[in-house]
């Protein structure tokens, strides 16, 4: 506890703090001056929105401010700071999910079996693509860490458990969390986008498909597919992918442990002798490892006041975001904020009140979907404040963030090649078509 609260006291009220806000709030200035950009790419077409803007603006930012040598330099400490404050940043980003997904719990009770059997979608389409790929391409078990599922945060600890970090397969699920992190929402964002564009799946389908588990691809990948349906479609998407993330998110894991990973390591066993190459990516030399300590440091841990202090920035750069988009005013937009904000205090409370048995980023969820949903005796007045609350508004800072704190990986991420970069990629790419199309049979 005292090495917490001195951490936060260093960072969180530190020249460190206010850099790294004043950085992610000129990013997202530029970023909602900029706009969206749409271009065709043969019968489709491409959609990158401001949040885009901003990942890439802060990974640029932060790549270049290594050859500064003055005080505005982003050193590695304010990178790893701004990734401690992407995660309170990200709970209110849940907070905002919930508060749609409330109102939608008809619909999406409605849905049924899609919502249910999308799951299976989201992790076969990684294996059934990527693990083929990886195999032609001469890379052996690392392909089971890059294919077994997107990557993220429950994976590492899966195959660090199973396999150890400085296992092939560890080697495997790292390279897919850099790439996710690095090129993650901006690659599913120009993906959906583009599927969006080409009317062959049901919105809602697709809305299904993007909550692969991770909150900022799944952000990127709504946010795309939304951009071009009418208004009140729109909300149904953002609602079915906030509802199919917080699936993957929770019982997704255990989907994950017991059925994915061996389902990869089975397919492994069996295609590895039939079509596995031998290339410079089948041996790697052990100076050549990545190790968790590459995206693993010192990293600050906030306290609660760091943790409020987060939530407040990012509420206000939202709604900046809602005003330069949209025109909704502050003074029309701050009760809807307000609830978002209360919301994921109470959430984290709960947490705390429990000993984090259950995360913060379930109990913010709850309480937000209860308080815009039918048994909440004030639901409908909340969910009409909330509207004037844009989902993108929220989702761009957050980027912001994200974008900041991404310099400090690339070091690790040069070192583990283009082909298991490529197959990140195609991975991705299966577990979103994977579960649009598990989705689209029950769907429709």
């Amino acid at each position: 506890m005292e090495h917490t609260m001195g951490i936060e006291r260093q960072h969180a009220g530190g020249s460190g703090t206010a850099k790294v806000m004043l950085y992610a709030a000129g990013i997202l200035l530029i970023a909602e001056a900029i706009g969206s950009f749409t271009f065709k790419i043969g019968p489709g077409k491409v959609v990158l929105l401001p949040m885009i803007w901003a990942l890439l603006l802060g990974a640029a930012l932060g790549l270049a401010s290594e050859r500064w040598k003055s005080a505005a330099r982003l050193d590695t400490s304010n990178q790893f700071l701004a990734a401690a404050i992407l995660q309170p940043a990200l709970l209110l980003f849940v907070s905002k999910l919930g508060l749609m997904v409330g109102s939608a719990l008809p619909k999406l009770a409605a849905a049924g079996w899609a919502l249910a059997f999308q799951e299976f979608g989201h992790f076969v389409g990684t294996i059934l693509l990527g693990l083929p790929l990886a195999l032609l391409l001469g890379i052996k078990r690392e392909a089971i860490g890059a294919t077994f599922s997107v990557g993220r945060e429950p994976s590492l600890a899966i195959i660090g458990e199973k396999y150890g970090m400085d296992s092939a397969e560890g080697r495997g699920v790292l390279a897919e969390y850099l790439t996710g992190t690095v090129f993650g929402a901006v690659f599913i964002a120009i993906f959906a986008g583009f599927i969006a564009s080409l009317g062959i799946f049901d919105p809602l389908a697709m809305a299904m498909g993007s909550g692969v588990g991770s909150g900022s691809m799944m952000a990127a990948a709504s946010g795309a597919i939304a951009a071009q349906q009418d208004a009140e479609t729109a909300k149904s998407v953002l609602a079915f992918a906030a509802a199919s993330n917080l699936i993957t998110t929770t019982i997704g894991t255990y989907f994950t442990l017991f059925i994915s990973l061996p389902l990869a390591v089975w397919g492994y066993r069996v295609l590895e002798p039939l079509i596995g190459r031998t290339t410079k990516a089948s041996t790697q030399d052990d100076t050549s490892r990545p190790s968790l300590g590459d995206v693993q440091t010192e990293a600050p841990v906030l306290g609660y006041r760091g943790k409020l202090l987060a939530w407040v920035v990012t509420a206000a750069m939202a709604l900046v975001c809602d005003w330069m988009a949209h025109g909704t005013t502050p003074l029309v937009g701050l009760p809807g904020i307000a609830i978002m904000v209360g919301a994921t205090i109470v959430g984290e409370a709960l947490a705390r009140a429990t000993g984090s048995k259950i995360p913060a980023v379930c109990w913010v969820s709850v309480v937000a979907m209860f308080l815009t949903s039918p048994w909440c005796p004030w639901g409908s007045q909340i969910a009409v404040l909330s509207s004037h609350n844009d989902f993108l508004g929220v989702t761009t800072p957050m980027l912001a963030f994200a974008g900041l704190s991404i310099a400090k990986d690339i070091p690790a991420f040069r070192r583990l090649g283009w082909r298991i970069v490529l197959v990140s990629f195609v991975a991705n790419a299966g577990t979103f078509i994977g579960a649009t199309l598990v989705a689209q049979l029950f769907h429709i």
